[in-house]
């Protein structure tokens, strides 16, 4: 999928942890983690506003997109 949510990268940089965000964003583990991991197939405009409250960034710092074929594509 071109689509890449980089929320390891962020954490890492915020020195967090995922329960952490989870705890500040009000959003169950299980569901970051599905986010995390790239499994999901949607995100609503509320979730991606309060992890970009909590993680101080823009969406664009969370959302990549490489196009299919790149060498950025994993």
């Amino acid at each position: 999928m071109p689509i890449h949510i980089q929320l390891d990268d962020l954490l890492w940089q915020r020195r967090m942890t995922l329960t952490e965000l989870s705890e500040r964003v009000d959003i169950t583990v299980a569901n970051l983690s599905v986010l995390k991991t790239g499994k999901a197939k949607a995100i609503r405009f509320s979730t991606l506003e309060a992890i970009c409250g909590a993680l101080d960034c823009q969406p664009g710092d969370l959302i990549a997109f490489y196009p299919e074929g790149t060498a950025d594509e994993e």
